[in-house]
């Protein structure tokens, strides 16, 4: 006798919509509260050192890596019209004469 899950026709839920998140973040919180009222001192002095860490942190998650920078221009800067285009002085059109 097999049966088979698919059928049910049930959405399967992320994580953070399980109950299991849920007392991750309620055991995460009451953690915080007592980090905050019991160690403040402790926490204080680590603090500037988690904001230096978060700086790589947020480059890295941000800019997805360093993979390859090269060829890929989707902001549409001076890069993306061409060599012909960057090559001209600003404010000169292609029918100038110097």
């Amino acid at each position: 006798m097999e049966h088979d899950h698919a059928s049910d026709g049930a959405v399967p839920t992320t994580f953070w919509r399980s109950r299991y998140a849920i007392g991750l973040i309620f055991f995460g919180a009451v953690a915080m509260y007592f980090l905050l009222t019991e160690h403040r001192a402790h926490f204080f002095v680590v603090l500037p050192f988690l904001l230096l860490l978060a700086c790589p942190l947020m480059h890295v998650f941000m800019h997805h890596g360093h993979g390859s920078h090269a060829g890929v221009h989707a902001h549409g800067g001076a890069d993306d019209r061409g060599p012909a285009a960057s090559a001209a002085p600003r404010g000169a059109t292609e029918g100038d004469q110097p």
